[in-house]
């Protein structure tokens, strides 16, 4: 048994907390929110993101991160990715020095365009084998219903993703071990905005033949980034690439691709929004994804029209119409 803690109490961090309690570790949760820390003491259930779901009598929450990270031999971060830098700067000194940290989180900063394990070693100091990822097709609402799910535990350190393969799996969730941090954060960041444009064409009324084409082209995008950056292509054929993809654009349990759907059916983006409960990341990480783009001379279309969409200077239609009328040319090169 490992004592662990989850730093945010969203839906996926509160579902990765039932993992970690049915792989028999005691969880403490630490919640922005005093009131959703009570509920979950008091009824043993986080009704504001996972209403209905049973939560153990071994997961505890607080709005204390001093409290929450005491004697943390495990520390999973699951906050917005665009607040992650200022959480870390707030809290991260209670983090003990030997503690592991998985990350939750897919997205890239914006302005630095670091990803999420870059912004956790510049402000914690970790050394490469203290920073891991979890990630795959993983619907937070599904895995706290004990669905059976499999995903990908990263670390550059082969031993250390090992050790927090063992100490994941349980009878619903099975993690795939992964020495490729960067490609598996890479794919979890860009299905998110794939996922909008998807939502796009739903929105619009098109049907699965334009959803596969944006999907599979998407996916090409993705392992053209990767590989510019020097990752392993096959990543992106696994479940940080193409089964997080998948589950993303197809699933109406997906943030993001519910947000493109909103987009394709009129409503502007403070609109779409105003409506959703929780953090769409796409919708920030086009931005840093473009720039991370540009950096490494990678041609990222469907990236770029999401941003302009996003930005307010290119209309749904016009995206849809913008990646039909690209010129032609090889599919493999």
């Amino acid at each position: 048994m490992v004592t662990t803690a989850v730093m945010g109490a969203g839906s996926w961090g509160t579902a990765f907390a039932t993992v970690l309690a049915d792989a028999g570790h005691d969880v403490r949760i630490w919640g922005r929110r005093p009131e959703v820390c009570a509920t979950i003491n008091e009824k043993h259930e986080n009704s504001d993101y996972l209403p209905g779901v049973a939560l153990a009598d071994t997961i505890s929450a607080t709005s204390d991160p001093a409290e929450a990270l005491a004697g943390a031999e495990l520390v999973i971060l699951a906050v917005p990715s665009q607040s992650l830098r200022a959480n870390l700067t707030d809290w991260g000194q209670h983090i003990g020095p030997d503690a592991i940290m998985i990350s939750l989180m897919k997205g890239v900063e914006l302005g630095t365009q670091l990803r999420m394990s870059e912004v956790i070693a510049e402000l914690t100091g970790a050394g490469p084998e203290r920073i891991a990822v979890v990630s795959g097709p993983n619907l937070a609402k599904e895995i706290a219903a004990r669905e059976p799910a499999a995903s990908v535990v990263a670390c550059a350190d082969e031993a250390v993703a090992n050790r927090l393969q063992s100490m994941l799996h349980t009878q619903a969730f099975r993690p795939y071990t992964n020495t490729d941090l960067v490609g598996c954060e890479l794919g979890g960041t860009v299905k998110n905005i794939i996922g909008l444009a998807v939502g796009v064409c739903d929105g619009l009324g098109y049907g699965d033949n334009t959803k596969a084409s944006v999907i599979t082209r998407g996916l090409a995008e993705t392992a053209r980034l990767g590989m510019a950056m020097g990752e392993n292509p096959m990543t992106y054929a696994g479940l940080a690439g193409l089964g997080d993809l998948v589950a993303t654009c197809s699933s109406p349990l997906s943030r993001n691709r519910t947000f493109g759907e909103k987009l394709g059916r009129g409503l502007s983006v403070d609109e779409a929004a105003a409506e959703m409960k929780q953090v769409a990341e796409g919708v920030k990480s086009c931005v840093s994804v473009a720039g991370l783009a540009h950096a490494h001379g990678v041609e990222m279309p469907i990236v770029e029209h999401v941003r302009e969409l996003v930005e307010g200077t290119m209309t749904p239609q016009d995206l849809v119409n913008a990646l039909i009328s690209r010129s032609a040319k090889p599919e493999v090169r």
